[in-house]
């Protein structure tokens, strides 16, 4: 089985806008409403499929989606509230290994839930006062580059669609 979601790469240099930005979040707010009109369409079967070799499966993804956007938030909350360099980085491939990956999705999709929710009026927030909260950066030292509020608003936009679109491939690839 392979497949190759149609969604182009994560673009850092992409301009952005105050604009893009609002729709970037409103595009978290709605993220879970997304998210639920997939997971209505999968069966109990596809739950363990991929949309390719060695790829997570469907519970994996949501999974990760929900580690990935605590990871986020928190990532927020410190742009916004600490004099901090650095991002704290973690490994979701270590991260999508450990047993509650294998629970039920319900878990982590309520976290996402509540999550967006109150992300994406904390981003809502930041947007009316972009001087005072899009100046400061930290340090990905994955990617080894700084990372603003808007690489991270523009980034989970992209990661939250990027994810649909894998789970959307498997289930067309695992009928």
């Amino acid at each position: 089985m392979t497949g190759t979601p149609t969604l182009p790469p994560f673009d850092w240099e992409a301009p952005t806008s105050l604009g893009s930005l609002l729709n970037d979040v409103l595009t978290i707010q709605q993220f879970p409403t997304e998210l639920a009109k997939v997971i209505a369409t999968v069966t109990e079967n596809q739950w363990s499929c991929s949309y390719r070799e060695g790829g997570w499966n469907l519970r994996q993804i949501i999974h990760h989606l929900a580690d990935a956007h605590l990871n986020a938030y928190v990532r927020t909350k410190h742009i916004l509230t600490q004099d901090q360099d650095l991002i704290q980085p973690w490994d979701e491939n270590a991260w999508a290994e450990t047993p509650d990956a294998a629970f039920h999705h319900e878990a982590s999709y309520l976290i996402l839930l509540g999550l967006h929710q109150k992300w994406s009026l904390l981003l809502l927030e930041s947007l009316k006062d972009p001087a005072t909260h899009f100046a400061k950066t930290l340090l990905h030292p994955e990617l080894g580059r700084q990372v603003s509020l808007s690489d991270l608003i523009r980034l989970y936009a992209w990661h939250g669609a990027h994810h649909l679109e894998q789970m959307k491939l498997a289930i067309s690839l695992n009928p």
